[in-house]
């Protein structure tokens, strides 16, 4: 026994199991991700259960689960009970019911049910009945009314997008001149100057473009006046039918999954990844899109990126190259190498008080006095995120790009030295390029653990939502004092803030599958950046 521990051999078993656990344990979450999160697009069927008080149920199946029967004797059956999402929040108060199966008397799936994704209460379950224009009914029945629906509806889209186009663009850009004309009235009264040619100029710019805001806002209530479609539509309301009158324009899309074909349901499966992409969100997050939260949180890690690594190396090549090596030093190594254990909240407090409070408010001093009291720099914004973040993952960076500085054999330095080479040009030519690849892995680690952090972003300018992305057509096009949207705060609003929790789930688990994808597509660039320079410097790192 004694020479079976000294041979090794348990050692070797016992890591190898850690190993494996540790691989299992990531395996499952990242498949208990994927289940979760890709199954949240699909169309499933929808099914009339009516139960033995004569109530009618309709709905999705989300779930089934057992009743639990505590102090039930031996041999006592099981029961069990369907979780429905039935929707039509509007109506009924929340969107999932539980039913008893033992209640139910029967069980349909109507081939006439229909889906209808709204713009406000959730989803809308039940039977088209009419289709409307204005108080003309223009289609009565299933058929003939989905028909006029399919038509009148890509009308009513184009209309809505136009709305929402000039309200973004047009009407945008309006309140964007207005506000930088309202800034220069205000600069000048800083400096005395209420009268003149220039105040008199800058009043008379204000009204054109008070004039081209009253035009714009007539053609939006021409456009809104033009929205008169409507459905009339049939929704489970206990023994009796509930008639119910939706707005066309309320109606992001309609669908009827019981009459979908695997084809139909995969396009329609690509149609929502696409719209869950690309699109805003809705429904206090918990419907639509992430794509202000994708852009954010692509744009905090890339500035985070851009400040880290330069900071990092110079560090790290001081310490390695220049530094001369003693207490003191050895005594900055433990301090980075603590910081890297600091709660993330804490780098979060000192991003609010020296960036923001600090930095920020000096800069709204000196630059942006006319917009005081509101802040410009001295508020959360994406700048300030992203630095905090900076200091976050700097030890990251330093220790990483210090091991790739070990690793450098010192006959490489000594080499160029005796070549004539200076200092200086033997770290740049010699010894940057050896450790490239070293620098990437600390990058590629800080990106990572910057992608999911949330708690310092929470103060230092992640928002719910964001009314404009941090880079839009407005001069000086990108905004670093804007408030973003971020991935991982996304999660935590959807799932724990949220007060529909049961519907919120879905989206939580496709988020985070989301996030857990650009994560992975950050380090794979990173990686396949950092392998490419290692076989271009394999030469010179293997001397």
């Amino acid at each position: 026994m004694r020479n079976f521990w000294r041979s090794g051999d348990p050692f070797i078993w016992l890591t190898g199991g850690a190993l494996a656990f540790a691989l299992l344990m990531v395996a499952g979450l990242v498949l208990l991700i994927l289940v979760n999160g890709l199954g949240f697009f699909w169309p499933r069927d929808v099914v009339q259960l009516v139960l033995r008080d004569g109530r009618v149920v309709l709905g999705e199946v989300v779930e089934r689960e057992e009743i639990p029967q505590p102090g039930a004797p031996p041999g006592t059956p099981l029961h069990y009970r369907l979780k429905v999402k039935q929707g039509n929040r509007d109506l009924y108060g929340a969107d999932f019911v539980w039913i008893d199966e033992a209640e139910m008397v029967k069980q349909s799936k109507p081939l006439e049910a229909m889906v209808i994704e709204r713009r406000e209460w959730g989803n809308f379950y039940g039977f088209l009945k009419a289709v409307r224009e204005g108080e003309q009914v223009i289609a009565e029945g299933a058929e003939q009314g989905w028909e006029a629906l399919e038509t009148l509806l890509p009308r009513t889209l184009q209309t809505y997008q136009e709305i929402r186009r000039i309200e973004k663009k047009e009407i945008g850009a309006i309140n964007h001149a207005q506000e930088q004309i309202r800034l220069k009235l205000r600069r000048l009264e800083l400096q005395g100057i209420t009268q003149g040619a220039a105040v008199e100029n800058l009043r008379a710019e204000m009204a054109r473009w008070q004039a081209r805001y009253e035009k714009q806002v007539e053609i939006l209530r021409r456009l809104r006046q033009s929205l008169t479609g409507s459905i009339v539509a049939l929704a489970a309301g206990g023994t009796n039918w509930q008639e119910v009158s939706i707005p066309l324009s309320q109606i992001v899309h309609p669908y009827r999954p019981n009459r979908m074909s695997i084809l139909d349901k995969l396009g329609f499966y690509a149609a929502k990844f696409w719209e869950f992409v690309s699109d805003d969100p809705r429904e206090s997050n918990t419907e639509g899109g992430v794509f202000p939260a994708i852009f954010g949180t692509v744009m905090m890690v890339m500035l985070m990126s851009i400040a880290v690594t330069p900071f990092g190396i110079l560090a790290a090549f001081y310490l390695r190259e220049y530094a001369k090596q003693g207490p003191f030093v050895s005594a900055v190594r433990i301090a980075v190498n603590n910081l890297a254990g600091v709660p993330s909240i804490v780098f979060g407090v000192f991003g609010v008080g020296f960036f923001i409070y600090l930095v920020g408010g000096t800069i709204d001093r000196l630059f942006f006095p006319e917009s005081l009291p509101t802040p410009t720099f001295g508020t959360g914004g994406i700048l300030w995120a992203s630095l905090t973040l900076a200091l976050l993952t700097l030890p990251v960076v330093i220790v990483a790009t210090e091991e790739g500085l070990a690793a450098i054999p010192g006959g490489i330095r000594e080499a160029s030295l005796a070549l004539g080479a200076t200092k200086f040009e033997t770290t740049w030519r010699v010894v940057l390029p050896s450790v490239i690849p070293s620098i990437l892995t600390g990058l590629i680690l800080a990106m990572a653990r910057a992608a999911g952090e949330v708690a310092p972003l929470m103060i230092t300018g992640v928002v719910k939502l964001a009314p404009a992305l941090p880079i839009d057509s407005f001069w000086p096009f990108i905004h670093l004092e804007r408030k973003f949207m971020h991935l991982g705060f996304h999660i935590y609003d959807v799932g724990f803030q949220s007060p529909n929790v049961d519907a919120a789930r879905p989206m939580v688990f496709a988020t985070a599958l989301l996030l857990l994808g650009i994560v992975i597509i950050l380090n794979l660039t990173a990686i396949a950046l950092r392998n490419r320079l290692r076989k271009k410097y394999y030469a010179s790192t293997a001397l």
